[in-house]
């Protein structure tokens, strides 16, 4: 069925939450294993009728968030949410003391019930009104950012639609590009501001109420960290520090050699070459073309799923006035078919959409079609980004279809770009933490804590007194930190993943794409840790991978220089 055709109606709030109540009350009754089994699975059909609707809601307001109906419609089930989450808590409850535990663990997995009691830690009936706020915050936060309208060049354009302009092989352009957005964000730093904060003291509050000192360990629980603990990710981001970063100042020293300049700016840190970054070679059409003819040749799985998103509209890919900005992958579960969110703007970006949120689709798509219950279809985010940043990787003997002639300086700067974004991953996760252990700091100190910060992580970085960025604000357009608090350093780990399957390719493209639909059908059945071991893989968190992987990808890029 084609998304257009997709009806949308407001769930039955009431009799979901009556049914959910009938079911958790049978768990309980059950004489047998077998008996919960069946409960079990009844739960997850009727979920996921509602996370289909729901899914169709937030779409539709993300493609177009001036419609008014599903605006209101997506207010309202933002209401709602926290009293589904209520009763879900009661029907884990009930499954995780079952007397028949040990065979439903045979049947559902051991990791489906250590999940669940750690969702348990992460929600009580007393933090419902709080859980409520949130969600009419983030959705504020959304709103503001889709609404700007920026004047620039005798256009007005959007966030996204600045895009090409920052990377314009005219210094002036660039700098004035990144002047106009900064203009948006400072003309509206007062709401910024005090929506941020008001998601921080809503979120310590959320914590106390749970127990916690503070967000931080709540909201490790709520990421679903089932496998390494916090000290685990302070020695990864301090691997980082001491194994990475020094490789990344060589980098852009290298990239300031290419642009011919001595002194390198914030606005020149994302064009690559001196007469312009890789673009794609066509039209929207001809980009979605090719998109089709790569995952057709890829392999016969990825050629059935290419077919269906196209096929069905689970794309929505153009920018446009009032959309959301930003890109994602959802999944429509009651149908098996992802859905692919994004805002093309004739950068490299727009191929990363066939590339990486494609990775989360054929992810969801394959999951939905070999794994029958839900909670088991999908890893914990950096399991799932590791999807989406390998497949980035893989699809490189196909990316002289969108390139072309600029296939190599797309190559060079997709490996530089990997290593120079997992320190600003780092450093988005380690301002999340300083702020939430530190609830009580003013606007003015969060923007002077991230700024310290980008010189711990970005030390070539200089804003050369650029409005908003010069002021240490950069971090209020990343959209993770106000919708999806401790959401990013997923990123940084599955990259480290993700440039062990793009060495892996370099010897025996084959074997690695062997190797990641083995990681790709395991689903979420193993923990992060497990799944990397189960392929043969490191896991990005133990001592020295991050030093080792990332050194071979900067000897490749050491060897495949392009002016």
């Amino acid at each position: 069925m084609k998304f257009s055709q997709m009806t949308y109606s407001r769930p039955d709030i009431s009799a979901l939450l009556a049914q959910l109540d009938q079911l958790t009350a049978r768990m309980r009754e059950a004489g047998s294993a077998g008996e919960q089994l069946t409960v079990y699975k009844e739960k997850d059909a009727l979920m996921s009728r509602f996370h289909t609707l729901s899914s169709i809601c937030a779409i539709r307001n993300t493609v177009d968030t001036r419609d008014k109906f599903y605006e209101d419609e997506q207010a309202y089930l933002d209401e709602q949410y926290p009293l589904i989450s209520e009763k879900l808590q009661a029907f884990s409850k009930a499954l995780v003391e079952s007397k028949f535990r040990s065979e439903l663990e045979k049947e559902l997995g051991a990791l489906l019930f250590t999940n669940a009691e750690m969702e348990l830690k992460c929600f009580s009936p007393a933090i419902i009104s709080l859980v409520q706020e949130e969600n009419r915050l983030t959705t504020e936060y959304q709103k503001l950012y889709a609404s700007a309208r920026i004047d620039f060049m005798g256009k007005t354009v959007t966030v996204a639609q600045l895009g090409p302009y920052k990377q314009d092989p005219d210094r002036a352009v660039r700098k004035a590009a990144l002047e106009a957005e900064g203009g948006f964000f400072d003309a509206h730093q007062a709401e910024f501001d005090e929506l941020f904060d008001k998601l921080v003291k809503n979120r310590t509050e959320q914590a106390k109420k749970l127990g916690f000192e503070n967000y931080v360990p709540l909201g490790f629980l709520r990421m679903g960290r089932n496998c390494y603990t916090p000290e685990d990710l302070q020695s990864f981001r301090s691997q980082v520090v001491r194994d990475l970063v020094p490789l990344t100042v060589k980098v852009k020293a290298r990239q300031a050699q290419r642009l011919g300049i001595d002194d390198f700016k914030f606005y020149d840190n994302t064009l690559m070459f001196k007469d312009g970054s890789a673009k794609p070679q066509g039209t929207p059409d001809e980009i979605m073309a090719a998109g089709k003819r790569m995952y057709h040749e890829l392999s016969p799985e990825t050629g059935e799923f290419i077919d269906l998103m196209l096929e069905n509209e689970l794309f929505d890919v153009l920018a446009k006035e009032g959309k959301a900005p930003g890109g994602y992958c959802t999944s429509l579960p009651d149908y098996k078919y992802p859905f692919i969110f994004s805002n093309f703007n004739g950068t490299s970006g727009d191929v990363d959409v066939l590339t990486h949120e494609a990775g989360h689709a054929f992810a969801d798509y394959t999951a939905a079609r070999t794994i029958e219950i839900r909670a088991n279809q999908f890893p914990t985010m950096e399991g799932a980004e590791t999807h989406s940043m390998s497949m980035e990787f893989l699809t490189a003997p196909w990316h002289h279809l969108f390139f072309g002639p600029m296939t190599d300086k797309y190559e060079l700067s997709h490996a530089e770009d990997a290593l120079t974004f997992i320190p600003y991953g780092c450093l988005v996760d380690h301002f999340q933490h300083e702020v939430y252990s530190r609830p009580e700091m003013t606007p003015e100190e969060r923007n002077e804590t991230w700024a310290r910060l980008e010189k711990l992580y970005r030390p070539y970085i200089d804003f050369d007194s650029l409005p908003f960025y010069g002021r240490g604000a950069g971090w209020q357009r990343q959209m993770h930190i106000y919708q999806s608090p401790f959401y990013y350093i997923d990123y940084c780990l599955a990259q480290v993943m993700s440039l062990q399957f793009f060495a892996l390719s370099l010897e025996d493209r084959k074997a690695a794409w062997e190797k990641y639909m083995a990681f790709v059908n395991l689903g979420g059945t193993k923990t992060f840790i497990d799944l990397a071991h189960a392929v043969g893989l490191r896991s990005p968190i133990d001592e020295g991978c991050v030093k080792d992987v990332c050194t071979a990808t900067f000897n490749w890029t050491q060897e495949h220089l392009v002016q």
